[in-house]
């Protein structure tokens, strides 16, 4: 046998097959339901048997190159070591940790205005990580992750009632509840005008007035409010002068304006005549200031007709009564003057 001949029948040795290498994961967390798809980053993946997630096979993978392999994670829980498997052997592990389901319980407050901006505190579980918070179909205008188990965000615009849900990799949370409320509408007030002291009960009349939180005349709050019903509240004016714009507050924001014009009160100057018989009917001139709005002339505590002919003249016929002095007063939207005597004095005698 010649040398070529032996040289032909010498065995050739093998060569083994490079033993796969693992060097990272992305992304390295997903959810504990699975079926999120990761690379997995490493050499010598060429003809992979098995990819698995601790002792779970990955639902699907494919062999991308032989650096790269795209897989779908199985169902898990906690932290578990990938390896992949080829002929040449099994790779290290590399760790992927399968986040808790978030979960919601509540949110406070739960509601507030359409047009958004309100702070809420959403409570719940697995919160950690938080990429995402909608209410509806908008996402949070800003939102901070507190902890575990507290979020802080801010309210997008919306309507009606939104289902608000938080997403981690862990998942999607299922919904609380969050409900956009209108504004308030103001009507009237009546009576729209009042004494600068304040003191004056008025009703506002409108829409969406339950829950007022505030009602303000001008930058002064009422004296003290109650909500009759959802379309009217009681209240008390505080002091103030001039012309006032009055709101209503509630969850649903501020409402439109109504005036309330506080009126000063009346100044009596003079009578004429300041004396007169002790039966009615006598005419008396009163001059001031302020009487405009004149509701009622007392003589004493007995009210006198009258009739007002301009802000600064009311004429009034004197009502019976005994001989002597009277107080005369003039109560208007402003308040009751101050008084001036009108003395009654006796026939005169045949």
């Amino acid at each position: 046998m010649d040398i070529s001949d032996r040289a032909a029948q010498t065995p050739r040795p093998s060569v083994a097959a490079a033993a796969p290498v693992l060097s990272s994961i992305v992304p390295n967390t997903g959810p504990a339901a699975g079926s999120s798809t990761v690379t997995l980053n490493g050499s010598s993946f060429t003809g992979a048997i098995s990819v698995t997630f601790g002792a779970n096979a990955a639902l699907t993978y494919s062999v991308d190159t032989s650096a790269k392999i795209t897989a779908v994670t199985p169902p898990g829980t906690g932290a578990v070591a990938v390896t992949v498997r080829t002929p040449g052997g099994t790779s290290n592990s590399v760790t992927y940790t399968y986040a808790a389901t978030p979960s919601l319980i509540s949110i406070s407050p739960s509601q507030g205005p359409a047009a958004g901006g309100t702070t809420v505190v959403l409570t719940g579980t697995g919160l950690n990580g938080a990429t995402a918070v909608t209410f509806g179909s908008n996402p949070a205008t800003g939102f901070t992750v507190n902890s575990a188990t507290q979020i802080t965000a801010v309210a997008p615009a919306g309507t009606g009632a939104v289902p608000v849900t938080v997403t981690t990799t862990g998942g999607t949370t299922g919904p609380v509840y969050y409900f956009y409320l209108s504004a308030p509408s103001l009507i009237s007030v009546s009576p729209n005008q009042g004494p600068a002291t304040g003191g004056n009960t008025v009703v506002l009349t409108g829409t969406g007035l339950t829950g007022a939180t505030a009602v303000t005349f001008g930058t002064h709050a009422a004296t003290s409010y109650t909500v009759n019903s959802a379309t009217q509240i009681t209240a008390v004016a505080p002091a103030g002068t001039g012309a006032v714009p009055v709101t209503v507050t509630t969850t649903g924001g501020t409402s439109n304006t109504v005036v309330y014009t506080y009126v000063a009160a009346p100044v009596l100057t003079g009578l004429a005549p300041a004396q007169g018989p002790t039966d009615a009917g006598a005419g008396v001139t009163l001059t001031g200031t302020g009487l405009t709005t004149t509701g009622t002339v007392s003589f004493g505590a007995v009210p006198a007709a009258f009739t007002v002919l301009s802000d600064t003249t009311v004429v009034a016929q004197a009502p019976a009564g005994p001989v002597g002095p009277v107080a005369v007063t003039v109560t208007t939207s402003g308040g009751t003057s101050n008084s001036r005597t009108y003395t009654r004095v006796s026939p005169p005698e045949i």
